[in-house]
């Protein structure tokens, strides 16, 4: 059974077509500069260069023709034909309080994407551009959605509602959601597998560190608690955004420095993190590149996400009232052996014991704690493009 995993921005599209016998990715894809002047696709297959298809391609649908022909193409292609394709997995970033789990997409749930749309104005459009296309050109073929909010629909009452006056969450649906959803669920899973246990024995602390970052707390499972919020701004420092901060400042700021609600949105989501705090980047390599030629701004920068890491780690471990693994993943989480011993050096009081020659690993699953150390830590590359094909495959096959 081959799925096809796709995932559309507003002017970009991610591919990734896999084999689920061997759960392996056959060919990755991505479109870039969809509707600008510019297109090209970029499909990498192992063992092969690179097939670069550079054409206009002024919407969605132009690209995913484009995705199809690649993928069949006799030379650089990797199936015979679109027959062999048996589902299409969508990411969608946001299902709101109605998608709790991936769901088979007919009428009804596009119709349920459309009313998220006020969501994630900026995420979702394209994600639905993206699924009806797909089924323009793949009419017969089942399609899924996999939302980024999905696994975090567990968190309780007490975790998801904000202290705002109740009729704003009844009424307008202002609440916590969490995203990276896919990711929390899949590095879980895999903790638990690497522990030789059930997931529904173990609490764990997941780290998804990187340009973007999020933790959660897995409880026996299920997320009971995660640091992204109604819109993903809440929580850590990013690498751009400011995460938890006073609100008060934006109005603040709206007051003394005459900004607009537009323009305190954009300081707050793309100057703010680490690269505000480092005037360097928010390219977290470049900013420890800066640190260690003695940037003492970017020293702060790192300073300041590595505090906000261990401040959830603790009250997260609070939240399930004990932590039995950590885990790290994502761009940073998973490359970064500073960031990771910077981190743990904080979780001493847990009894977290750091083996730094295990922990110099970049980019590959490995227990990076000694054998010694009450909870375990792990480093844990993600890879949310086969959760995606894992949850279609449940429901393709039922």
């Amino acid at each position: 059974m081959k799925i096809l995993v796709i995932n559309c921005g507003s002017s970009s599209l991610k591919y990734q077509l896999i084999d689920m016998e061997k759960e392996e990715a056959l060919a990755k894809g991505l479109v870039e500069r969809i509707g600008i002047d510019g297109s090209v696709l970029t499909q990498k297959v192992e063992g092969r260069d690179k097939y670069i298809i550079k054409q206009d391609m002024k919407d969605h649908k132009d690209a995913i023709r484009l995705v199809l022909k690649a993928l069949v193409d006799k030379e650089n292609g990797v199936i015979k034909d679109m027959n062999e394709i048996s589902a299409v997995g969508h990411r969608v970033v946001h299902g709101g309080e109605r998608y709790s789990q991936s769901v088979l997409i007919d009428d009804e749930v596009m119709k349920g994407l459309e009313e998220c749309v006020k969501l994630a104005p900026l995420h979702n459009p394209p994600n639905i551009i993206g699924i009806n296309a797909c089924k323009t050109l793949m009419p017969n073929t089942p399609m899924v959605a996999v939302f980024d909010t999905a696994f975090h629909q567990t968190m309780p009452e007490k975790a998801f509602v904000y202290p705002l006056p109740y009729e704003l969450y009844k009424d307008h649906a202002i609440r916590k959601y969490g995203f990276h959803g896919t990711s929390h669920k899949y590095v879980s899973q895999m903790a638990a597998k690497m522990m030789g246990k059930d997931l529904s024995e173990l609490k764990i602390v997941t780290c998804h560190l990187g340009n973007g970052s999020s933790i959660t707390a897995v409880d026996h499972g299920k997320s009971v608690e995660t640091s992204m919020g109604f819109t993903p701004l809440e929580g850590l420092a990013m690498g751009t955004r400011s995460g938890s901060i006073d609100p008060a400042i934006a109005t603040y700021l709206m007051q003394e420095l005459n900004l607009t609600a537009e323009e305190v949105n954009t300081l707050l989501n793309k100057k703010s993190g680490a690269y505000g705090i480092s005037g360097v980047s928010s390219d977290f390599r470049d900013i420890e590149d800066s640190a260690a030629e003695g940037n003492e701004r970017a020293q702060l920068a790192l300073d300041v996400f590595n505090y906000k890491v261990k401040k959830f780690i603790g009250s997260y471990v609070a939240v399930m009232n004990g932590v039995d693994c950590i885990v790290f993943t994502a761009g940073l989480g998973e490359n970064s052996p500073e960031t990771r011993e910077d981190v743990c050096a904080g979780l001493g009081y847990l009894g977290v014991k750091l083996d730094l020659d295990k922990n110099k690993v970049r980019g590959k699953a490995t227990e990076i704690s000694t054998p010694d150390s009450k909870v375990k830590v792990f480093v844990i590359p993600t890879n949310e493009e086969l959760m995606i094909a894992r949850d279609t495959k449940a429901l393709v096959c039922k």
